[in-house]
């Protein structure tokens, strides 16, 4: 087994400017100084994980890290056969500027899933544009899930998103992500601020799924019926793999409708391989539980394994 790990600190530079002072010869000559405040230094921090089938177990074979962007200890709540990743983002929050790059290799057969401790926090731009970039990649038969635990934008965030999934013959792909504008919980609204999101999806080099939007705090989006209609929780479940029946289907939209109880707007669609839960509303809570309840339904069916929620959500 090949593991590196590669950590390199993102110090933060202090400018100090002194300024040029006219003085007259009337003028008393100030010793004083005059603060400068510090010069932000975006934050850079990537990782990359390689995993690979060994003798019917996935292995996590290699892991490289810049910055702080980490993983723990691979866990294997299910057995050999599938690897379990937490990623942490120790400053526990994204601030104007930050870079975030994860990279993802899942090889021949293999069984991947990774996840979160918890919500990824946005905050306040400061004039910068804060970006994340995820690259997955799944190789013949292999699998997997990419299911972090919410993401919430702080009003005056400015974030940019991409995630590219890049999958090989007979790969399968379960994707979830909710997204909360503001915290609404605790009476906080996003008002101001610009988030971009790009979401595509590569089957054997064909592009099958290609999303995109772009919200202002303050424009027609937050409000429009043709985007959050005036919400705060926007949820979505992708699937791609095996082509599930026209049963399971129905059964999703029936859970979904039931778990949600008529509160916010559900849908499931198929198209073809791919298989769209969403979910709007303003409750992450409620948002969490359909999507498990979808992921419920589609784990088994994609992949022949039960669902089971990862013990990192309950601690």
């Amino acid at each position: 087994m090949k593991q590196a790990t590669h950590m390199k600190d993102s110090g933060v530079t202090h400018s100090k400017v002194t300024p040029e002072h006219h003085i007259s010869p009337l003028q008393p000559v100030s010793s004083a100084k005059v603060a400068v405040p510090p010069v932000k230094v975006p934050l850079e921090a990537r990782l990359l994980m390689k995993f690979g089938e060994d003798q019917g177990a996935t292995r996590l074979f290699e892991r490289e890290n810049y910055g702080p962007l980490i993983i723990q200890k691979p866990l294997y709540q299910e057995g050999p056969e599938v690897c379990q990743v937490v990623m942490v983002h120790p400053p526990g929050g994204v601030v104007g500027g930050d870079q975030l790059e994860i990279t993802a290799h899942v090889g021949k057969s293999a069984i991947a899933q990774c996840t979160t401790p918890g919500a990824a926090k946005w905050y306040k731009a400061n004039g910068y544009i804060s970006r994340q970039k995820v690259k997955l990649e799944v190789g013949s038969h292999g699998s997997l899930e990419w299911v972090p635990q919410e993401t919430i934008f702080f009003n005056n965030a400015h974030v940019e998103l991409d995630h590219q999934v890049s999958l090989e013959k007979d790969a399968t792909y379960i994707g979830s992500e909710i997204l909360c504008f503001g915290r609404t919980a605790s009476g906080e609204t996003f008002t101001n601020g610009q988030i971009n999101s790009r979401y595509t999806i590569r089957s054997e080099n064909q592009l099958i799924w290609h999303e995109q939007f772009r919200v202002l705090g303050e424009g027609p989006a937050m409000k429009s019926p043709l985007g959050l209609d005036g919400n705060t929780v926007f949820a979505t479940l992708i699937a791609v793999g095996k082509v599930v029946p026209a049963s399971l289907i129905s059964e999703m939209r029936e859970t979904a409708g039931s778990i949600t109880e008529g509160v916010g707007l559900v849908g499931v669609t198929q198209l073809k391989s791919v298989v769209v839960a969403r979910y709007l509303g303003n409750s992450s809570e409620v948002a969490r539980r359909m999507l498990l309840g979808m992921w419920g339904l589609l784990r088994p069916a994609m992949i022949n394994r039960q669902a089971m929620v990862p013990r990192m959500w309950n601690t």
